[in-house]
């Protein structure tokens, strides 16, 4: 491959990094700001492109542009680009050791460029901080679990940086490595080729990334309420229906509760809506704390809740609402609201999900008529 330029090599890595680099910013700006990390992949690519088009000017820059300046931003980029994916996975950054060990890295870079100049000796110095920071990037992927292709993408792509990179560290201590970034010998073209499509890789991985989670954002948000994290009405309904025909084809019970916060209004009118809200987001959370992991807590409206729970006879379901109903009475935080719950279970074999919620909500008016605060029982 010695008739390809290296020079070449290293401008088309830097191009490609920037127009990534553009992307991961439009997609910052684009996305919801739950979705973190895309800035520092951004600023990642952008020192990339910087390091790249001073690289390419070795022999017409000074040295400490072209070779040293390029080796600060390289490893720079790629632990910006470590720290974007530890806060996209919701991980805390520790900064100071590896500053600590790329500024280590970058005072024996410099010495082998100004005081006792070898080639050699700074691409293994450099190489060695790659592969840390490429394993790194490994083991936080491995921990968040390989369950997607982009996940798999980018854990394949890393493997196979930090590969080449190791690859090349053992090569350098068998056979000549030249004098600079720019040595023509086939192995180090096909080390910097391999280097600059994989950077490529794994920018596209890393959007790819970022889509998959913006689509689970919007997944999220298309199925639960967006005050109190319940299940929307019409994702509860779908539940619901998936439930009822898997008991029928059983032959298991299941139980719906309706539940009406008593007295709503009145805080809303008295201490405002904000702090209705925070009653809602309060009763939500109470409640899922008394239910088990199969079931389902979902938000039909204003201040009415529905709970689905499977594989339920009617007098556990019973005692499920009565949990509910006391601790909601016992709250000694204010404004404090008790519930009507209202209970209904599919005993009727053409039982419905609409007859179901009809005749549940039919109970909770009956403990709304004999005073709130109550449990009743579908007729």
């Amino acid at each position: 491959m010695p008739q390809i330029d290296p020079r070449t090599v290293v401008l088309l890595a830097g191009v490609m990094s920037s127009f990534m680099a553009l992307i991961m910013f439009f997609l910052q700006r684009s996305y919801p700001s739950s979705i973190k990390g895309l800035g520092e992949w951004g600023v990642a690519l952008l020192l990339v492109t910087v390091g790249s088009t001073l690289a390419f000017g070795l022999g017409t820059f000074p040295n400490f542009f072209s070779i040293t300046l390029p080796r600060i931003l390289f490893p720079a980029g790629l632990f910006l680009g470590y720290v974007g994916a530890q806060r996209f996975f919701g991980e805390t950054p520790r900064y100071w050791p590896w500053l600590t060990l790329i500024a280590i890295t970058v005072a024996v870079h410099m010495w082998f460029t100004f005081g006792e100049p070898n080639f050699a000796a700074r691409l293994r110095v450099s190489g060695a901080l790659s592969v840390c920071l490429f394993v790194a990037f490994v083991n936080l992927l491995r921990k968040q679990g390989l369950n997607s292709f982009a996940k798999i993408l980018t854990m394949g792509v890393l493997l196979s940086m930090c590969a080449i990179v190791g690859m090349r560290l053992l090569t350098a201590l068998i056979w000549p490595v030249g004098v600079n970034i720019y040595d023509s010998s086939p192995l180090h073209m096909v080390y910097l080729s391999a280097l600059s499509v994989f950077i490529l890789l794994l920018s596209v991985s890393i959007v790819l990334l970022a889509a998959e989670r913006m689509h689970t954002e919007m997944a999220y948000l298309a199925s639960h309420d967006s005050l109190t994290n319940a299940l929307t009405r019409r994702h509860m309904n779908e539940v619901c229906a998936m439930e009822l025909e898997r008991s029928q084809r059983n032959g298991h019970n299941m139980a719906l509760l309706i539940m009406d916060l008593d007295h709503f209004k009145q805080v809303n009118d008295t201490h405002g809506h904000q702090r209705g809200d925070r009653v809602l987001v309060d009763f939500v959370r109470k409640v899922n704390t008394l239910l088990r992991r199969p079931d389902q807590l979902g938000r039909f409206g204003g201040e009415e809740f529905v709970v689905l729970l499977p594989e339920t006879s009617l007098s556990e379901a019973l005692s499920v609402a009565e949990r509910i109903r006391s601790a909601c009475a016992a709250a000694d935080t204010e404004p404090c609201c008790t519930v009507s719950i209202g209970v209904a279970t599919n005993s009727q074999g053409n039982d419905t999900v609409d007859s179901l919620i009809a005749r549940a909500d039919a109970a909770m008016y009956r403990a709304k008529t004999k005073g709130r605060n109550r449990v009743e029982t579908a007729e």
